[in-house]
């Protein structure tokens, strides 16, 4: 059963992060919301990794596992950015921006790398990209203006849309 879960569980956990980033964004949730959020995705990337370890040695799966590890770098920089009264908004944007694009990498090696649905990692890669660029403009803007939220919200959608098609590719094909 714990198999089944690390190969399956993030075609759930992909778009269900991105749809709480929103929240957080659009105000709905509580800053200690999102700080145990973040406690508990670090664990879950720690967890994730370590029973995964050897199975990702190697290609593809060498290539997500070094994306586990700075996403967890990342995870922890959103963490103390949320640790400090009133929040680090630098470290928690760029632990927003640092989850858009390093997957992205992964997409893009992984698009590169497989035959199969190989066009959808790319896109999928560009979504997450231009994503980030939408983002970092809304949050130039500032998300006190209905554009630089707007900006912001479009940016989560397309990050979110773009790596929840390249999780899904994966786990049907895999």
């Amino acid at each position: 059963m714990l198999r089944r879960l690390r190969e399956n569980g993030p075609v759930v956990l992909v778009p269900l992060a991105w749809t709480f980033a929103l929240a957080a964004h659009v105000g709905a949730l509580a800053l200690r919301t999102v700080l145990i959020a973040h406690l508990v995705m670090a664990t879950v990337i720690v967890v994730f990794t370590a029973l995964s370890w050897r199975e990702m040695t190697t290609g593809v799966l060498r290539a997500w596992k070094l994306v586990l590890l700075a996403g967890l770098a990342v995870t922890l920089l959103g963490t103390a950015g949320l640790l400090v009264t009133p929040p680090l908004r630098p470290l928690l944007t760029a632990t927003v921006v640092g989850w858009m694009l390093v997957p992205a990498a992964g997409l893009i090696y992984t698009g590169r790398h497989v035959d199969a649905l190989a066009s959808v990692y790319t896109v999928g890669a560009a979504f997450s990209g231009v994503g980030a660029v939408v983002y970092t403009a809304g949050v130039a803007i500032g998300a006190t203006s209905g554009v630089g939220l707007g900006l912001l919200a479009a940016g989560l959608g397309l990050t979110g849309l773009g790596q929840t098609a390249g999780i899904v590719a994966a786990v049907t094909q895999y």
